[in-house]
């Protein structure tokens, strides 16, 4: 049993996509960012960073006590490791998938995550950030389109933990104001992975209630971004 302690962002929904898409038997426990769980001293014991997601395998490869871990693309590796799946075995698969993966954590994700939360969610709004994660952004985007160009998918010619890691935060186009039609590859590729069953299943992973105003609590604001409001 995978035990997953999550919320409903686009860190959190990577692993419940990989969960869903393997088929693995795993609970989800939310831990609620807004009131600081993240900050618990049990949540800290699993991942130290106190940053969602982190899992517990309760029954590891080779038996033994239970194995945490935390961090969203040794998470994922750790999933393609134990099943077999979505994580190519030969070399040169193997080796794509993890490039595009760890692109994924140092560059797309951490920058779209920026951009959001200067245009979206910071209540002064700083010109100079907003064009500065903005343009950033787009050149990434770029760099996915170049990359999707005659292909299917990111890495060894088949879906894979890459895939799986950029969907969740590419679907925040919308929000973030990205002109998708100007990425065909981009679009073709996202499009078609939102047919996939799992991964809108991982997708729907806590999203009851959720709201996309911008609006929170002061405790919510210093919890949630670490400033005062």
């Amino acid at each position: 049993m995978i035990e997953l302690y999550t919320a409903p962002t686009p860190n959190g929904w990577k692993i419940s996509i990989m969960l869903e898409e393997c088929g693995l038997p795993y609970r989800a426990h939310r831990i609620d960012l807004g009131k600081g769980e993240q900050r618990s001293s049990e949540f800290l014991a699993i991942s130290p960073n106190g940053r969602i997601p982190a899992i517990i395998d309760t029954d590891p490869a080779g038996g033994g006590d239970p194995v945490s871990v935390f961090e969203t693309a040794a998470i994922l590796i750790y999933l393609g490791d134990k099943t077999g799946q979505f994580l190519p075995q030969d070399l040169r698969g193997r080796t794509e998938a993890i490039e595009w993966l760890v692109w994924q954590v140092a560059n797309l994700g951490p920058m779209l995550g920026q951009h959001g939360h200067f245009a979206l969610y910071a209540t002064e709004k700083l010109p100079y950030a907003i064009d500065r994660y903005r343009n950033e952004t787009l050149r990434l985007y770029g760099v996915m389109d170049r990359r999707l160009e005659g292909r299917e998918y990111l890495a060894a010619d088949q879906y894979t933990v890459a895939d799986m890691a950029c969907f969740p935060w590419v679907q925040t186009w919308k929000a973030q104001s990205i002109p998708l039609d100007d990425f065909p590859n981009v679009k073709n590729w996202y499009e078609r992975l939102k047919q996939r069953p799992a991964l809108r299943r991982g997708m729907d992973l806590m999203r009851a209630g959720m709201t996309s105003s911008g609006q929170f609590t002061d405790e919510a604001r210093r919890n949630l971004f670490g400033v005062k409001p």
